[in-house]
């Protein structure tokens, strides 16, 4: 059994696809990153509403907007970052595949 973050996975999956500790690693990184954007826009949202103070309205409405905002961001850059995730996982997953192929007239120029 290979543990990847809390799941334990079976050894045949782990070998027939090595690039998986990277993928889970690559992702738990965005999670993380994901939480850190949401704290970080939604601190900023609010600081910047207590600065421009143009309208008056009630602390809870400042609170939401600031939550939504850093909703926004953290959305944008966790599904920007699991995209970059998932295409190292087809990278790794094509290298592992082309590495294995046999070699056949013409087969260099296939994508």
């Amino acid at each position: 059994m290979v543990t990847l973050g809390l799941r334990r996975v079976e050894d045949e999956v782990a070998a027939k696809h090595p690039g998986l500790e990277a993928y889970a690693s690559c992702q738990s990184f965005v999670f993380v990153k994901g939480v850190g954007t949401f704290i970080t826009g939604s601190g900023l949202a609010f600081v910047l509403q207590s600065f421009i103070r143009k309208q008056r309205y009630p602390f809870q409405w400042s609170i939401l907007i600031s939550a939504v905002v850093g909703l926004v961001a953290s959305y944008g850059v966790t599904q920007r970052e699991t995209k970059k995730c998932s295409e190292l996982w087809l990278f790794l997953e094509a290298k592992k595949l082309s590495q294995n192929r046999p070699k056949t007239p013409g087969s260099e120029f296939e994508e």
